[in-house]
């Protein structure tokens, strides 16, 4: 069973194309990576997964939900129970403790009482290695620690699909590390789907299972895919220049 399912989907802002006739799918339980240079809509095309944004044309399911076409609002609400979301920065509250930030969503969508509120969260603080800091707040964390709780408020609802949007951008080699080992740990122990939104080549062939390239050139009217499959392969094998060069850190010829 695929978690995901894109059919020629196209996102126009008037008249700028920023890519078209985009397909791909996703397993169920595997690393899929979304990735492509700046500005090929790569954040764009998380937006339109995670039913933030409506695609211009084209199709898209989640875990089974259609969340396009005329019963996209009612399917898109019931798709965002049964996802989790860690956007760039962590996006935590700032007025708020890790556990308080973890708690939130079952706030918001269970009947738990707090006490079961406050033993999920410390649980899910847990898994990330933050079980120490939960007393914590935002800005008494380091850059690492705020992703991995922004992870652990993205499972709060033990979702089976993890969006993450460039979990590993400015951290220290040590800790992208940390955080590749992290998803991979999730998805073998939990059997969780992970689908990352990210340009950071290391983690891309440490973590992914496959994935899908955008570039913003791709016709000559806008943007699309250029490759997709098992990154390795595709470093290895792709006679595509910008593949090539991407995966290579050369300048496209």
């Amino acid at each position: 069973m695929n978690a995901i399912e894109v059919t020629g989907v196209t996102q126009r802002f008037g008249d700028r194309i920023i890519f078209r006739d985009v397909s791909f799918s996703v397993t169920t339980g595997e690393v899929f990576v979304i990735l492509g240079g700046s500005g090929c809509g790569k954040s764009t095309l998380l937006n339109q997964l995670i039913g933030l944004l409506s695609p211009s044309a084209g199709t898209i399911s989640v875990l089974g939900h259609t969340i396009t076409g005329p019963s996209a609002t009612a399917e898109q609400h019931a798709m965002q129970r049964e996802i989790g979301v860690m956007f760039q920065s962590g996006a935590l509250f700032g007025s708020m403790t890790l556990l308080e930030n973890v708690m939130l969503p079952l706030e918001m969508f269970t009947d738990l009482p707090r006490d079961g509120r406050e033993a999920v969260a410390r649980m899910k603080l847990g898994l990330v290695g933050l079980g120490h800091a939960s007393a914590l707040m935002p800005a008494e964390i380091s850059g690492g620690m705020a992703k991995r709780a922004g992870i652990a408020r993205a499972m709060a609802m033990d979702p089976p699909l993890l969006f993450l949007d460039e979990p590993s951008a400015g951290l220290d080699p040590v800790t992208s590390a940390e955080i590749d080992r992290l998803i991979l740990s999730l998805r073998d122990d939990l059997g969780t789907t992970f689908v990352l939104v990210t340009h950071e080549l290391a983690s891309i062939l440490a973590i992914a299972d496959r994935c899908v390239m955008l570039d913003r050139n791709a016709f000559p009217d806008g943007g699309g895919v250029i490759a997709e499959g098992d990154p390795k392969q595709l470093r290895d094998e792709s006679t595509h220049p910008m593949v090539r060069a991407f995966f290579r850190r050369e300048i496209p010829q």
